[in-house]
């Protein structure tokens, strides 16, 4: 049977309604977690509906497809406000970069870290391979802490400015490395995490993401100073795993003032979502927040300038 254009319109409508549920069930079932990250999709598509329905002059069905629209919107609009009135201090800039371990585009790497010209790196899928590359940093960056692997969960952090009380843990029962740092800034010293959970693929992955996430506020509350958490956290923030994490660790996502900043997948603009984050605490302030460019991975890395010393 031939369906109507009107029968397709309710169809897609009908699905984005469903999809648009099942991201708010995350916690029942590891597979509804990942609709939960297409807010921004699903507002596009919806508004491409929109526009049939006002064609065809099927008003009705054009107002709860607006309606649609605004409810998932409402959910990203935040993020293009709350910008901190003002920001203290000289600032520091941090950079995360997830490289994709079967990233060969070493050139291209490095380009975009001089480019960038980071006082602080984080940088993640970090094989032996890539670690031998990043012996060329050493001069730039004195001071580092690794621990690389042949596998997708290596991590290195680098850094102009002096570390202390470095130390690679391992929070969670998946066995990741997770880099803790003391960072001394110009402006004061930050408690920094760098964090890589396991992706969402499949209900053992999930579970073991969802428990590294929700080991991080412990691990947070027990440091001395004012935190930054930064990494590929394999989720969103419209996920109900990154909401108890930001509720519990009582930290700020950076992106609040600077709007929607996709990070993944690079390959896929219209499916790109943001899973590489920069969470800090209240007494530091972000003076700018933006996505850095292509670099041959997955991923897009993330700059963040911040200082210390917000009251």
């Amino acid at each position: 049977m031939k369906l109507s254009l009107r029968g397709m319109l309710d169809a897609f409508g009908m699905g984005l309604l469903v999809a648009t549920v099942l991201g708010f069930l995350g916690r029942l079932f590891w597979l509804f977690d990942l609709f939960s990250h297409f807010r921004v999709q699903y507002m596009q598509l919806c508004l491409v509906l929109i526009g049939i329905a006002l064609w065809k002059r099927w008003n009705q069905r054009a107002v709860a497809l607006v309606l649609l629209a605004v409810f998932n919107y409402a959910f990203v609009l935040p993020l293009y406000f709350g910008k901190p009135a003002s920001a203290l201090g000289q600032p520091t800039r941090a950079m995360l970069m997830n490289i994709n371990a079967l990233n060969g585009n070493t050139e291209q790497v490095l380009k975009a870290i001089s480019a960038a010209d980071p006082d602080v790196l984080l940088l993640e899928e970090v094989t032996t391979k890539w670690e031998r590359q990043f012996e060329t940093l050493r001069a730039q960056y004195p001071h580092r802490i690794a621990q690389a692997r042949d596998d997708c969960f290596g991590i290195m952090l680098l850094s102009k400015l002096p570390l202390s009380r470095g130390e690679i843990l391992s929070v969670g029962e998946a066995n990741l490395p997770t880099i803790v740092a003391t960072i001394h800034t110009p402006s004061g010293e930050v408690s920094f995490i760098g964090t890589h959970p396991l992706p969402p693929i499949g209900k053992s992955y999930s579970r073991l993401r969802n428990e590294q996430l929700q080991a991080l506020p412990a691990l947070i509350a027990a440091q001395k100073h004012p935190v930054l958490l930064i990494g590929d956290l394999n989720t969103s923030p419209w996920s109900p795993h990154f909401k108890q994490l930001v509720k519990e660790s009582g930290l700020k996502n950076s992106m609040k003032g600077f709007g929607f900043q996709p990070t993944w997948p690079a390959n896929r603009s219209f499916l790109r979502i943001p899973l590489d984050h920069a969470l800090h605490a209240a007494q530091i302030a972000v003076h700018h927040r933006m996505v850095g460019g292509d670099v041959g991975s997955d991923h897009f890395p993330v700059i963040v300038d911040f200082s210390v010393g917000r009251k």
